[in-house]
Order: C-alpha cells, then sequence, then structure tokens
C-alpha cells in the first residue's frame, strides 16, 4: 500500500541528502536571525565599554588625592556605629583649582546610614576653637595648615570620630552646580539683603559672572552665583551659626534637585565641576554612591557645637565649645542615635585642657 503520509521536508534531506527551496529558506533565515543576534550582542557589549570608558574618563579629571590612611589620627577605642558611612566635606575658599594653603570655610560631616538610606549633616563652625596639631586654633585653620589629613585628623580627634574619607570643593563649585541643576528657590531678608550684594559682586569679579543684585526682600530663583553670595553671609543675627544654616539650605536644595535628573543631566554637571573637585574616594566608590544618589534622602541637620561662647586671649575670636566632651556625647546622639556615649580619653583630655584656658565649663 502507499503510504500516504506527506514527507517532512526533514526527512527528505536524511533520505536524498539534497535540501528542497523550502528547508533552505528557513536555514537562511535563521543565520539571519542569528547574525542579527550577534552583532546586537557586540553593539551593546561596544556601547557598554564606551559608558564605562567614558564614566572613567570623567572620575580620571578629579583631583585624587593619595592619603595614607594609616596617618590619619583616630583616638583610641573609637570606631563608627554599624551601617553607617561618613564623609567630611570641605568647601575651600580657594578660586582656583589648587586648595594648598587654603581655609576651609564649610566643614560639614556627611553620615550615611546605608541601611535606611538616611543621611544627617553637622556643620562645624569654622571658627571653633579646637586642638590641631599640639596647639589650639580655629578648626578652618587645619586645612590650610596640613591639606585634607590634618582636617581629617582634627576632626577625628575632637569629636571621637573614624573619617577617613573627603571631598572638597571651592567656590566655582557651587556656582556650576547650581546653575545646572536651574537654580534654587530662596526667600531673602532684608537683613540678608544688606549684605548679600557685596558677595555676589566679588564673586561675580572672581568668577566672571554677571549676576544681578538683590535689591529688596522676596522669593527669589537663585543662580549660582547667587546662592553661594547667601550662604556666605556671616553678619547678620546668628553670625556663622546661621551661615552654615544657610550653607545646609542650599545644599539641600540642590541635592533635590539632583536626585530627579536623568543621566544626560548628571553627565552635564559631572562635565562642569569634576575638574575642581579633590577628594581620596576611589573611583569605584563614586560611581556606587552616585549610582545610589536617589534613594538617599537629607533626614536632618544640625550645627556644632550646639554651645559655644566667644573666647578673645588676644587680637583673635574664637568660638569656644562649653564642654568640648559634653558636644561630643550630643553629636553622637544626633548622628548615630547613640544613648549614652562615653567620650573617648583623649576628647576628655581636650575638653579639661580647654576648660582651664576658657574658664568655660
Amino acid at each position: 500500500m502507499e503510504n500516504k503520509r506527506a514527507k517532512t521536508d526533514e526527512e527528505e534531506v536524511y533520505k536524498t541528502g539534497k535540501r528542497t527551496k523550502k528547508t533552505n529558506k528557513k536555514k537562511k533565515k535563521k543565520h539571519i536571525i542569528l547574525k542579527i543576534f550577534i552583532v546586537l550582542i557586540t553593539i551593546i557589549v561596544i556601547l557598554a565599554g564606551a559608558i564605562a570608558g567614558y564614566i572613567y574618563s570623567l572620575m580620571s579629571r578629579i583631583d585624587h588625592d593619595n592619603i595614607d590612611k594609616n596617618e590619619i589620627e583616630i583616638n583610641e577605642g573609637v570606631e563608627t556605629a554599624t551601617g553607617y558611612r561618613n564623609i567630611l566635606l570641605l568647601g575651600v575658599d580657594s578660586r582656583q583649582n589648587d586648595y594648598s594653603g587654603a581655609l576651609s570655610d564649610s566643614i560639614m560631616i556627611v553620615s550615611i546610614n546605608q541601611d535606611t538610606k538616611k543621611v544627617k549633616i553637622a556643620s562645624v563652625y569654622r571658627d571653633s576653637y579646637l586642638k590641631i596639631g599640639n596647639s589650639f586654633d580655629k578648626i578652618t585653620h587645619a586645612f590650610a595648615k596640613g591639606g585634607a589629613k590634618l582636617s581629617l585628623s582634627s576632626i577625628n580627634t575632637n569629636l571621637d570620630l573614624d573619617l577617613t574619607e573627603y571631598v572638597a570643593i571651592n567656590f566655582q563649585v557651587v556656582v556650576d552646580i547650581v546653575d545646572a541643576v536651574g537654580g534654587v528657590r530662596k526667600d531673602i531678608t532684608s537683613e540678608e539683603v544688606k549684605y548679600i550684594n557685596n558677595y555676589i559682586k566679588e564673586i561675580n569679579n572672581v568668577t566672571g559672572h554677571h549676576s544681578s543684585q538683590i535689591t529688596k526682600a522676596g522669593t527669589y530663583d537663585l543662580d549660582g552665583v547667587q546662592a553661594l553670595a547667601y550662604s556666605r553671609i556671616r553678619y547678620t543675627a546668628g553670625g556663622d551659626y546661621k551661615r552654615t544654616e544657610r550653607q545646609r539650605e542650599i545644599l539641600d536644595l540642590v541635592f533635590e534637585k539632583v536626585k530627579k535628573m536623568n543621566v544626560v543631566q548628571l553627565n552635564n554637571i559631572a562635565g562642569k565641576v569634576l575638574d575642581e573637585v579633590s577628594t581620596n574616594i576611589p573611583t569605584n566608590q563614586i560611581l556606587g554612591l552616585l549610582s545610589q544618589v536617589a534613594s538617599y534622602d537629607i533626614e536632618e541637620t544640625t550645627g556644632w557645637p550646639g554651645d559655644v561662647k566667644g573666647y578673645q586671649p588676644g587680637k583673635v575670636w574664637y568660638g569656644a565649645p562649653v564642654n568640648l566632651e559634653k558636644q561630643v556625647v550630643n553629636l553622637h546622639k544626633f548622628l548615630f542615635d547613640e544613648e549614652n556615649y562615653e567620650p573617648s580619653q583623649a576628647v576628655k583630655t581636650i575638653s579639661d585642657a580647654l576648660i582651664k584656658e576658657t574658664g568655660y565649663k
């Protein structure tokens, strides 16, 4: 009996060793699909490499400071609470990319809770009378005397921290970042108007910008120059303590805008400011921090020390912490939610020396 079952193409190939036109078409189609797939994979790999190369080329523009972390002073027995990453942010009074010999007008301890992604910031007042090396001086002078390494060591030994990472930026960075995010909206009081324009004029001269003056109190969309001028005001009520609050306000406003930016916008900012950043954080870790920036929230900010009195043994005015030991306890409670923190013997010794010299208990 004749087998009426139609032979498949593959049966024909098996029996005759020849492929039908239909079979050849299928094979050709499969080859085309495979080629397209290979091309796509190749393009993806090339693009991934190009993007990685581009990012690393951007990161290479940062001034990486190869500080030997073993040379950064940390009080004996001090260890940061588990789950926190702490970075010292320094705003350096430098109009150039060369930071040597400059004062750190803005000093912020940025504490990131890596579990909750909550960020707390404590500004250390620039005029704080603390131990720098073997003598007492304004903490702002630490950077001028010994750069980031001495700043880190001085903050650590006076505040019982174990900071080993820092980021330093200059005036131009603040201007560029604020401009790149489209400015920040702020209320300017009549008292602030009295001082802000002198700073605007100075910053315009230094940076080559032409930002306008602010003539009356009101709500403004501040550009980079105006925002920097606002954050430098220190002669209103509250003095330097109010100034650090203004600095944290601008940082918070910029941070909230950066979180909402896309990759192209972030690359635009990076391209403008990286040449003016100095840090000892490795490139791969910077990329890790940037990749998580959208998940971070600035939960709370404060100024430190919380209780301070003017101390003027000569012509220079200093801000002396009233009982350093107590102020360190308060700082650890704020940053790490540590109840009843016990300061190190080193802090107790510095605190006693301050009390003996200033008379402030």
